[in-house]
């Protein structure tokens, strides 16, 4: 048997880069995410705005079967956003009462119905908190940062969507559909995009 080590460096470097060619074939899937058991999908969501063009992003690669329509009427399910809201509170003082810290609350909810109002996934509240340090001498680096860290947490919680989407629980429910229970088929205008993501000011 022939030991790789003994194959020539540049054929070892052409079987690596086949392989990542092979990989990269695959597409990316996030891990813990099976694709999703409906085909056609419907949001409010704004796919215009930097969180929805990243959630069809993510749906599309996770799950190549399942397209995006622009009618409510024409999707197999409607994800459905009821609410999101981010806070900024101070954490910790210095002894002069200086803000040392900010805690970052971002709360998203949401639920997954089938066209004719049947419940797949019930409300769901996704919650996202961080710490983070702050220096009154950097006011404007800080909001930067304050603002990434907001972006950060909403990409974030698009692979929690994703996952709840794709759960077993959800599988099960959208194969019993006609056995759940039915609700009134909430608004389904496309909200508006998301405000920025940080405050627009911040208090030392």
């Amino acid at each position: 048997m022939v030991s790789f080590t003994s194959v020539p460096r540049i054929l070892r470097l052409a079987l690596a880069g086949l392989a990542l060619l092979v990989l990269g074939a695959c597409g990316f899937h996030l891990k813990g995410a099976t694709p999703l058991p409906f085909q056609s999908l419907y949001t409010n969501i704004n796919l215009d705005s930097e969180f929805g063009a990243r959630l069809r992003r993510t749906i599309s690669a996770n799950s190549p079967g399942t397209r995006f329509t622009d009618r409510r009427q024409d999707a197999d399910v409607y994800l459905h956003q009821i609410n999101e809201s981010q806070n900024l509170r101070q954490l910790s003082l210095d002894a002069d009462g200086r803000v040392e810290e900010y805690e970052l609350n971002l709360e998203f909810q949401f639920e997954l119905l089938d066209r004719t109002g049947h419940v797949l996934l019930p409300p769901t509240t996704l919650l996202s908190v961080r710490e983070l340090p702050y220096n009154d001498r950097i006011v404007q680096a800080k909001e930067g940062e304050i603002d990434r860290t907001f972006k950060d947490m909403r990409n974030s919680l698009i692979d929690q969507i994703l996952r709840r989407m794709s759960s077993p629980e959800v599988r099960a429910a959208y194969a019993d559909a006609a056995d759940r229970p039915v609700v009134p088929i909430p608004d389904d205008k496309v909200l508006e995009a998301t405000p920025p993501a940080g405050p627009s000011s911040i208090r030392p």
